[in-house]
């Protein structure tokens, strides 16, 4: 059997060795790392590509690919949603991601992203959150604790300062399950009853349930002057967290609005409602927080760009490292117009 003297490979990073990366990197510096990663693809926001994602919807969830391109790399993400999955002892989200090299087309990384995204999608409401939510935030509640809640609280203790967070789920096991994998993580954990409880005090205010439906999670009501909306539970069509009110008497601040309108919290409200993009608020050109008594909204759906930063940053760590495994995925032939000859000088 004749093989190519060097074969083209493939990193490839599995859950464990996913994990085994976290755990040599830390969690909260990884956090920072993956959030300083977003950002700096969200000051260069006009390079890429950018379309709403491609859905295929059905009654019980559905099934998405992320793509964009900066001219140098591409990269997307298969991702699925399916809420009733939890019922069944299975993830609601599954993912993985592939980066390729847009001169030759090769792929240069595939790995998982049930775990990176749940990171990068706390980097991205944290680095938000930096942006948008009050100065000295120190207490947040976190409505929906799902398994985004310890991500989403982590990231917002090691880039924003969060000292203190107050937990609410209507299943009262994911409350507990939520602060007992917190308790030694440097934070008080209060479990509250309620989620007008939750609200009490808090300047960050999050939610992030999985239901498919048009909840108000919060009514108008419960939401006072003076603290910044983190809403990443609304994330398909029929899907919101938030009353309509809310949404009138707040600054809302979105990732791509194509997509937003279909998916995020502003897809209850008209056509041209007025929202700012978060990318505008990170290179100055537009204002975030004006004042103390603002209340500042992030409407996040999560954008394939952040995800490209998260593949951006997963190759670049591996690199020396023995957290991935080569593939081998390309047909590589030493010559490239003779596949087939490849194909039968292969036989034993």
């Amino acid at each position: 059997m004749t093989l190519p003297s060097e074969k083209a490979l493939v990193p490839f990073v599995s859950v464990d060795n996913m994990m085994r990366l976290v755990h040599s990197i830390g969690i909260e510096e990884m956090l920072k790392d993956l959030a300083s990663y977003v950002e700096d693809d969200f000051k260069r926001w006009e390079r890429f590509d950018k379309t709403p994602r491609v859905a295929s919807h059905s009654d019980v969830g559905v099934i998405e690919l992320m793509p964009t391109s900066d001219g140098e790399a591409y990269g997307f993400k298969y991702v699925n949603g399916h809420p009733k999955n939890t019922k069944e002892g299975l993830q609601t989200v599954t993912a993985f991601g592939l980066l390729a090299d847009v001169y030759t087309g090769y792929p240069v990384l595939l790995t998982e992203m049930t775990m990176l995204t749940a990171l990068r999608t706390a980097a991205t409401s944290a680095m938000a959150a930096k942006y948008l939510a009050p100065k000295g935030s120190d207490t947040m509640a976190m409505i929906g604790n799902g398994a985004q809640s310890e991500f989403q609280t982590l990231a917002m203790k090691a880039i924003c300062g969060l000292k203190s967070v107050r937990l609410y789920d209507t299943d009262a096991a994911a409350t507990e399950k939520c602060a007992r994998n917190l308790a030694e993580l440097g934070l008080e954990v209060v479990q509250c009853r309620s989620p007008e409880e939750a609200i009490e005090g808090a300047q960050i205010l999050t939610t992030c349930t999985a239901d498919k439906q048009n909840a108000k999670i919060l009514t108008d009501n419960m939401v006072g002057a003076g603290v910044h909306i983190n809403a990443i539970g609304g994330d398909c069509p029929g899907k919101t967290e938030l009353a309509a009110g809310i949404l009138e008497r707040s600054d809302v601040f979105v990732e791509f609005p194509p997509q937003t309108r279909i998916e995020g919290e502003i897809q209850q409200m008209p056509e041209d409602f007025a929202v700012t993009e978060l990318w505008q608020v990170i290179t100055g050109e537009k204002q975030g927080r004006r004042d103390s008594k603002q209340i500042t909204l992030f409407d996040s759906v999560g954008f394939a760009i952040e995800d490209f930063s998260a593949l951006r940053y997963i190759r670049d760590r591996i690199k020396g490292t023995e957290f991935f495994i080569d593939l081998d995925m390309l047909a590589d032939p030493d010559d490239p117009r003779d596949l087939f000859g490849m194909l039968q000088r292969s036989k034993v």
